[in-house]
């Protein structure tokens, strides 16, 4: 019996191994050659306007370009983790660019009007990111408002309440108060430094920018929290039935991104040395920009760090060249929309080919 249990089971688990062969490897030329467009797709555009700037406009690959283009790239990419992270629980916080206004706004007031340190400023800033984030939480995790709807109201919220202290001005040192009297304080010096800075050649704000684009990753791809958090943005049910506490980790993800808004924000506020009341104001669809260019990257087809960081470069790197091949600046907008519209292309093609070749099991 034992033996003709065996002649039967082995030729079913080598037919069962030859079709899973199959299914992995029986793609006709024109789907490889979809899958790894879609797969290097925008690493090749990346690559490809890169080297055309570069050949076309001599300054444009010179160290100090470089550099400017990676510190360009900064805000935005940190902004776009804050997205990122939203993004992987199957959520989206709109207030990301209020967020970081805020910050500019919260830091200029705590040297400029209460004459107070750079180091006391940060601290500011980082509380006031992590009051938003837990305020998101608050709205969407326990009283149950859609992600969408709660951060649409935050959003509206911080943009008219970081008003109200400055009657709508601006602040910079030496302005007049509403009493009457002169702000008494400045941006200190050690605070400029935050996006002004180096650490030996390389820009302060680039380093900020690749130290959390790696701790993103490492906690996304390998920690029991960012799989977690995967799970949830994959089907929030399933993992609720397999005992994940969602909410804690939902909430968790808007409070991650309330804190990298605030970074953002503090070297947005470093680098233009005042309180503009309209800054932050464009960075909430450069974010969602960059997060969805991350979905396409590599063929990932979800959110991820290194997706973000590339999609922040790609745009930073099409405003160098087109800024130094002279274009006005009302043609950087359509620059962002087209650079959205192929991340588009791309993430509902990886989709589309996710259903149609599913590996064999």
């Amino acid at each position: 019996m034992s033996g003709n249990t065996t002649k039967v089971e082995q030729p079913r688990e080598a037919a069962v191994g030859k079709k899973a062969v199959a299914g992995a490897s029986g793609l006709t030329t024109g789907q490889r050659i979809q899958d790894s467009v879609v797969k290097y797709g925008f690493i090749a555009v990346t690559v490809i306007l890169f080297i055309y700037f570069a050949s076309t406009e001599p300054a444009f690959a010179t160290q100090v370009s470089i550099f400017q283009m990676l510190k360009g790239a900064a805000v935005t990419a940190i902004l776009g983790l804050a997205v990122m992270f939203t993004m992987v629980v199957g959520g989206l916080d709109l207030s990301i660019g209020s967020t970081a206004g805020l910050s500019v706004q919260l830091a200029a007031m705590t040297m400029v009007f209460y004459n107070l340190t750079g180091s006391t400023a940060v601290a500011v800033v980082i509380v006031g990111g992590l009051v938003v984030g837990l305020l998101n939480a608050f709205l969407i995790v326990v009283c149950k408002i859609p992600d969408l709807l709660a951060t649409l109201g935050v959003m509206f919220v911080i943009q008219g309440a970081k008003l109200i202290p400055v009657n709508g001005q601006s602040i910079s040192s030496g302005m007049t108060l509403r009493n009457g009297n002169t702000a008494p304080g400045k941006f200190t010096a050690d605070f400029l430094k935050i996006d002004r800075g180096f650490i030996g050649k390389v820009p302060v704000p680039v380093i900020i920018m690749l130290v959390l684009v790696v701790l993103a990753w490492f906690v996304l791809s390998r920690t029991t929290w960012g799989r977690v958090m995967y799970a949830i943005g994959a089907n929030p049910e399933a993992a609720r039935l397999a005992g994940v506490r969602v909410g804690f980790y939902h909430g968790l993800a808007y409070v991650i991104s309330g804190l990298l808004a605030s970074i953002g924000g503090l070297i947005l506020v470093s680098r233009i040395g005042q309180g503009d009341v309209n800054a932050g104001a464009s960075s909430l669809l450069e974010a969602v920009a960059v997060a969805l260019v991350g979905t396409s990257v590599l063929g990932m087809g979800k959110p991820n760090a290194w997706g973000t960081l590339l999609g922040a470069l790609l745009v930073s790197i099409v405003l160098t060249g087109l800024t130094m091949k002279g274009f006005q600046y009302y043609h950087q907008d359509t620059a962002k929309g087209l650079v959205l519209l192929v991340a588009l292309l791309f993430s509902f093609t990886i989709s589309r080919r996710k259903v149609r070749y599913t590996p064999a099991t």
